[in-house]
Formats: structure tokens, C-alpha cells, sequence
């Protein structure tokens, strides 16, 4: 194998953004947790939905067919969230669920897994740790 013998200019991205298709005749808004619908489009994340971060702008596309506007989220970090029935001993680590785009829960039920808790703020509100990637690595093992 031979070695470089002369710089190269990479496409380097960052690490924690990416950039989805979006579902046809729908709005993301900022803030949102999006997830996957199964067919490759992003929309706001539906319970059963493969996670895929949390929206950082809004991303209309009720005009549009599938993909022809694109959604920028956060894929990994952590956020602040309400979080229904949370209670100081969460500081264990649970799953955090969504079953949309806005409401977050410890329940799993047919719910789409986002993250675990980080930290315990007060009651109903926590810090949730979230890897899209993880998540998706989870769901395939």
C-alpha cells in the first residue's frame, strides 16, 4: 500500500449535526424530537419511530413532496426535558421514551427510546443524555 505524497482536502462534517429528508405536507418545528418513519423521511417523531435527534430549526415542508426540504437535527448531547412522573430517584439512569415529537416519558410501551436520564432537575423535569446512534444500535441488536 502506498502512503499520501501530497495534502488532501476532506468533506469534514460535524459530529453531532445531521441533515434528514423531510416528509412530504409536514412541519418540523424546532425543538422537536424527530424520528424516522420507516421509509427514510424524517418527520416529527410518531411513537414506534426510530429516533434521530431533536430538530434545531424548523423545517417546513407543507408545501413540499417527500424530501425536498431537509431537516438539520442535534443527534447527540444532552437537553433539558419534561419528563412525566420524574422523581429524584431518577438520578439512577432510566430510558427516556417519546411518544411524539413532545411529550417524554419512562414508559416504554410502543414508545420510541430517545436517551436516559443524566440528572434529576425537579419534579417533571430532567436532563436526558441522547445518541441517535446508540439508539439505533440498540434497536438493531
Amino acid at each position: 500500500m502506498t502512503t499520501r505524497a501530497s495534502d488532501i482536502v476532506r468533506d469534514l462534517q460535524l459530529g453531532d449535526i445531521e441533515e434528514y429528508p423531510a416528509i412530504a405536507a409536514d412541519i418540523i418545528y424546532q425543538g422537536s424530537a424527530v424520528g424516522e418513519n420507516g421509509s427514510g423521511y424524517s418527520r416529527p417523531l410518531v411513537a414506534g419511530d426510530v429516533f434521530q435527534g431533536f430538530a434545531l430549526e424548523q423545517c417546513d415542508n407543507s408545501a413540499g413532496s417527500a424530501g425536498d426540504k431537509r431537516v438539520k437535527v442535534r443527534s447527540r448531547g444532552r437537553i433539558v426535558l419534561p419528563i412525566a412522573s420524574i422523581a429524584i430517584t431518577a438520578n439512577d439512569r432510566p430510558p427516556v421514551y417519546a411518544s411524539d415529537d413532545d411529550t417524554f416519558t419512562l414508559t416504554a410501551s410502543t414508545n420510541s427510546l430517545i436517551g436516559y436520564v443524566s440528572r434529576w432537575v425537579s419534579t417533571g423535569v430532567a436532563v436526558v443524555e441522547f445518541d441517535a446512534a446508540l439508539v439505533r444500535a440498540a434497536l438493531q441488536a
